[in-house]
């Protein structure tokens, strides 16, 4: 067992954990998974967590101060923010291009999207602050429409309304909703900035703070008489070997953690009616093969392209095999953030990234690299407006791709932060947000993808920045 590498070992975690959640559904034993199995799934997520903060906090305050020359941070930094926002750019793009060609919202039987249709007047009309997307009303035109099918519709919709978006999410996430709403336009340069960074580093939803603090405190030990901050550095060296080892220590049973975490995901999806989860998976299925169709092309040709284009001397297979017990957990933790830990491990001891890249680009990328999400929010914005047979103009497509790619940057660290930003996105063309409820019950699944191309984005740009700089070290292609 010990001659299997590490991702093969979370992959048959993954597999076994799909396995134990079928099979307990159908035998009825969700209750004891969820009891006696899914807690442990819990524990490798808080284990992540609790190092995922301060080796973001003392990596980048490394990789800051081990920089030789200060103006090398004045390159490295807006290089860094440049190529994070240009890929997330094209991953909206190519959501929004998958999404117009394939139309999977006009897949659905037509009555049921007149039905829907009706709904998005109905909710128009009762919203004096919105307005109309398009020419079509339907409510007016009594040719297409019978008075029993008003009422029916009328009926259904009285129903429906009464889930608001409140109830769809959880407290944590609406606090952060009615955060971002309220927020001003520069609001969230105010909030980057700490003024107690103790309280930042307790908070999940406060990373941008740690990273402020972070480069900021690397930069001082720069500017400060180096035997001055050389026993500061050598502090941060220590602890920042503390926590690598500490990730080392819980990746050793990353594939038991991994089985445990998978299954109590499922089972919390199933319950004991694989039946349900199966009707869940037919009614989206359009949806998600757009939403997946666009994430693989992220991941397997654009990402591939750029390493080619910038980085020739790793081939494909080369990188993916660097990189997959990285995205292997990205896949079962839906989070680029608990995910971090490994990904700079991968980056660092697989792709021979220096240190002074790795500690820097990578905790940066955690938090405001987020091309999966954007893709995912665009596809998810046009597939709602085409279920409710609203026709979107080339416009209004624009400011979708421009909210989604700001609302990315600052995506709150709570889970499926994405469902937070759709929100956003919807109001933003004057949508419904209560339409998430449509893509709710899948969007766990589509996190964990979207997870997987968040951090294979991050693994790429260190490594096309690092080659740019000369902190590329020859590959071991042995292993």
């Amino acid at each position: 067992m010990k001659k299997i590498a590490l991702h093969w070992k979370i992959l048959i975690g993954l597999l076994l954990g799909i396995i134990w959640a079928i099979l307990s559904s159908v035998f009825g034993w969700s209750e004891f998974t969820l009891n006696w199995i899914d807690p442990f799934g819990t524990i490798f997520l808080n284990l992540l967590k609790l190092v995922a903060v301060p080796l973001v906090l003392f990596s980048i305050i490394k990789g800051v101060s081990n920089l030789s020359d200060i103006s090398k941070l004045g390159r490295l930094g807006p290089k860094t923010i440049f190529i994070y926002v240009l890929t997330t750019l094209f991953a909206v793009t190519i959501g929004l291009s998958l999404v117009n060609l394939i139309k999977p919202g006009n897949k659905t039987d037509f009555s049921q999207r007149m039905d829907n249709r009706i709904s998005y007047e109905l909710w128009v009309e009762s919203n004096l602050n919105v307005s109309y997307m398009d020419s079509t009303r339907l409510l007016s035109d009594t040719s297409q429409l019978t008075q029993d099918r008003v009422s029916v519709v009328r009926e259904i919709i009285s129903n429906a309304e009464e889930l608001s978006v409140e109830d769809i999410i959880s407290d944590k996430q609406n606090e952060a909703l009615n955060k971002t709403k309220s927020s001003r336009p520069l609001q969230f340069v105010v909030e980057m900035v700490p003024d107690n960074i103790f309280k930042s580093l307790n908070s999940n939803g406060l990373m941008l703070q740690v990273i402020f603090f972070a480069i900021f405190f690397g930069i001082v030990l720069l500017l400060i008489p180096k035997d001055k901050a050389k026993p500061v550095i050598t502090l941060v060296d220590g602890l920042n070997e503390v926590f690598l080892k500490m990730v080392n220590l819980i990746m050793r049973a990353a594939p038991f953690f991994v089985f445990t975490l998978l299954a109590g995901v499922i089972s919390k999806m199933a319950g004991d009616s694989p039946a349900k989860v199966l009707e869940i998976f037919k009614a989206l299925g359009w949806y998600s093969i757009v939403v997946i169709l666009g994430l693989f092309i992220m991941a397997f040709i654009f990402y591939p392209l750029l390493i080619r284009l910038f980085v020739p001397n790793i081939s494909y297979t080369e990188f993916f095999k660097k990189i997959s017990p990285a995205q292997l957990l990205a896949f079962s933790t839906s989070s680029s953030v608990a995910t971090l830990p490994v990904t700079m491990d991968c980056v660092q001891d697989n792709l021979k990234v220096s240190k002074e890249i790795t500690s820097f680009v990578l905790p940066i990328g955690a938090t405001v690299n987020m091309d999966g999400t954007s893709l995912y929010q665009a596809v998810a914005v046009i597939f709602l407006a085409q279920f409710h047979m609203v026709d979107l103009s080339i416009s209004q497509q624009l400011v979708i791709v421009l909210t989604a790619t700001l609302a990315s940057i600052g995506a709150a660290a709570v889970p499926s932060a994405g469902l937070i930003m759709m929100i956003l996105v919807l109001e933003s063309v004057g949508l419904n947000p209560a339409w998430i409820a449509i893509v709710f019950p899948i969007d766990r699944l589509l996190d964990m993808c979207r997870t997987v191309v968040n951090v294979t984005g991050d693994a790429t740009v260190a490594t096309v920045i690092a080659s740019s700089e000369g902190k590329l070290m020859e590959l071991d292609t042995k292993d």
